[in-house]
């Protein structure tokens, strides 16, 4: 199988299903930002970080592949099988955030994305999982998205933010509290 087919080539793109759309179409930057994610997520996982986090990070990506199967797929045209994304996925990333925040000093500010490149790392794949949930969001309003991708978007941007305080921590790093100025 070729990677390349030449049929993109006038700026479109076929959803799981066979329907054409452009490709600045709200459902392929939705997509797309899933996979922009994903690869973070890569990064982020190649740092020497515990192995504890490695395996979690792993499920993630397996699970966003998922998520972009979904988003890329026409609802109404596609007739493939797809994978499933179930509520212990959420849980799991739940019940992760618990185990932290257990450990984690109690937090009395915002923080300041930093202190530590791979801290870094975890704050730029946050932010570009909140982009992600705003375009599936915004995607929700006029088109089929699971209510679980957005809930597992969502959870996925708070369970980063707390991967980099517990980065932070293990790597003893420094956490910067944000002090506005008045």
């Amino acid at each position: 199988m070729k990677i390349y087919t030449k049929k993109g080539d006038k700026g479109e793109t076929s959803l799981i299903g066979g329907t054409r759309v452009p490709k600045h179409n709200l459902r392929i930057e939705c997509y797309g930002t899933v996979d922009e994610l994903n690869s973070w997520i890569g990064l982020l996982r190649d740092q020497p970080i515990d192995e504890k986090h490695v395996k979690i990070l792993l499920e993630i990506q397996d699970r966003l592949f998922t998520i972009g199967s979904l988003l890329a797929s026409d609802p109404e045209a596609s007739r493939m099988k797809l994978p499933e994304l179930k509520e212990e996925d959420v849980n799991l990333l739940e019940q992760e955030m618990d185990k932290m925040e257990a450990i984690l000093p109690e937090m009395k500010s915002f923080v300041l994305p930093g202190g530590h490149v791979i801290v870094s790392y975890c704050h730029i794949a946050r932010c570009v999982c909140r982009r992600a949930e705003r375009l599936a969001t915004h995607l929700s309003e006029n088109d089929v998205v699971s209510d679980l991708v957005l809930k597992y978007l969502n959870r996925l941007s708070d369970y980063l933010f707390v991967l980099s305080r517990c980065l932070t921590y293990e790597l003893k790093a420094t956490e910067t509290p944000w002090k506005p100025r008045m």
